[in-house]
């Protein structure tokens, strides 16, 4: 009896040591990738080594993770990150250095990325990251799905990365949004009660504000091509610009035309405050002031304002007015910094975990407080002086670039904006007229 006891005693301990060589690191997310950028799952303790145990029993104790910054260590966002890299280290027993890159980064990161330098999260904008640096990130798809990142994120900027560099390489960290950001309290002076989707819609409003004695419209010269951008990619789309930019033939174009007309309209009706287009930032500052109810900018410009007339806006966002038959009707300005794994990072689901940590719950909340930004994770609050800007966001089927369509002629690039800025100043009789100037600089 006491001989078969033995034997099954010691089955049981050559089954448990098989099964502690075997168990070994189950997260299928935790592989890397070859020099083309290739996935490939790796066991742990080979290039690897996530959720090794030091002995502490935390999960990633010994883990030791690099992260570039873009932003400088006693900003807003420098001092969040220390915070949530301390509460991470604490939590999960991984070690994770910064360096202050500041935001000459993109200066510095294709070389560095190149030649293989180690490092494991990076900051830097999406379009970057998606277009320039895709070869040198890891794929985060798998990863993203395991945590229902598309719940809780935008999918504007998902799509946008996914379609850019075909698979999604980044995860949003400050997004930025534009349209028109209006005085709530201008609105509900001039009987107000809806924002306007429509161009018709819109023009109603303006009405209403001018009656009640305000300006409908601030405007300074410095975003008047970004402006006019909008009413440009609402009947054209951004591609149409871009060939118009490159080529000519702008009266040739209806919605070109059309566009132009309209904000002749706007001018001729008396919509723009006075001295519109303004030295930036004095069109913009008329709505602390009480003068003006609406700009097209992008969210910064809400604390701006706030901060140069020393009041606080009831701030308000819309997406830009739809107009008949146009082209792209929801489209948003929309940009963000966001977080990159690099391929070569021995611990990519560390990396991924830290960048979670970092840009949803109560640090992405922190750094939307302290830092006046949209929060990255869309559970969470926007500042008062970020009003709509999440459901912005959140409603745009697309994003739409900041006057990138302009960019096509470098050498007309400063003419195009002197023009624009000409119509904004009522010097053309009809759109016909400006988009023959326009013509006329090629």
């Amino acid at each position: 009896m006491k001989k078969i006891l033995s034997l099954i005693l010691a089955s049981v301990m050559v089954l448990a040591l098989l099964a502690g060589c075997g168990g070994g690191n189950n997260n299928k997310n935790s592989g890397g990738q070859d020099a083309g950028g290739n996935n490939s799952q790796n066991d742990a303790g080979a290039q690897n080594p996530d959720n090794q145990d030091g002995g502490s029993g935390k999960q990633y104790d010994g883990v030791e993770l690099t992260m570039w910054s873009m932003w400088n260590s006693d900003e807003p966002q420098g001092q969040v990150i220390q915070e949530a890299i301390a509460a991470f280290e604490e939590q999960t027993g991984a070690k994770i250095s910064v360096e202050w890159k500041g935001r000459s980064i993109n200066e510095i990161l294709s070389a560095s990325l190149e030649s293989g330098e180690k490092f494991d999260i990076f900051e830097d904008d999406y379009q970057r990251i998606a277009n320039i640096y895709k070869d040198y990130t890891y794929d985060l798809t798998d990863m993203a799905a395991a945590v229902n990142y598309d719940s809780f994120s935008y999918p504007c900027f998902n799509n946008t990365v996914i379609g850019w560099a075909g698979f999604l390489n980044s995860i949003a960290e400050q997004p930025q949004v534009g349209g028109i950001f209006y005085d709530k309290d201008a609105f509900a002076t001039a009987g107000v009660t809806a924002e306007p989707k429509t161009w018709s819609e819109f023009l109603d409003v303006c009405q209403k504000l001018k009656d009640a004695g305000i300006a409908p419209i601030a405007q300074d010269s410095a975003y008047a091509d970004f402006a006019f951008y909008h009413q440009l990619v609402r009947h054209l789309g951004e591609d149409a610009i871009t060939d118009l930019d490159a080529n000519g033939g702008w009266a040739d174009s209806e919605g070109a035309v059309a566009a132009a007309q309209e904000i002749i309209d706007l001018v001729n009706a008396g919509y723009f405050a006075d001295g519109a287009p303004d030295e930036y930032p004095s069109s913009q500052n008329k709505i602390g002031f009480g003068q003006a109810a609406m700009i097209v900018c992008a969210n910064y410009v809400t604390a701006e304002v706030n901060n140069a007339t020393g009041t606080q806006v009831n701030w308000g966002l819309f997406n830009y007015p739809a107009v008949e038959g146009g082209a792209e009707p929801t489209a948003a300005y929309a940009g963000t910094n966001s977080l990159a794994v690099t391929k070569y990072s021995a611990n990519p689901q560390a990396a991924f975990d830290f960048i979670m940590f970092l840009t949803t719950g109560e640090f992405d909340q922190k750094m939307a407080d302290t830092a006046a930004q949209i929060p990255a994770d869309t559970r969470n609050t926007a500042p008062s002086t970020l009003n709509g800007t999440i459901e912005t966001l959140l409603s745009a089927d697309s994003t739409m670039t900041w006057c990138n369509g302009f960019n096509a002629r470098d050498d007309l690039k400063t003419s195009v904006k002197s023009t624009i800025v000409e119509l904004y100043e009522g010097k053309f009789a009809t759109g016909e007229d400006f988009c023959k100037a326009l013509d006329a600089l090629y």
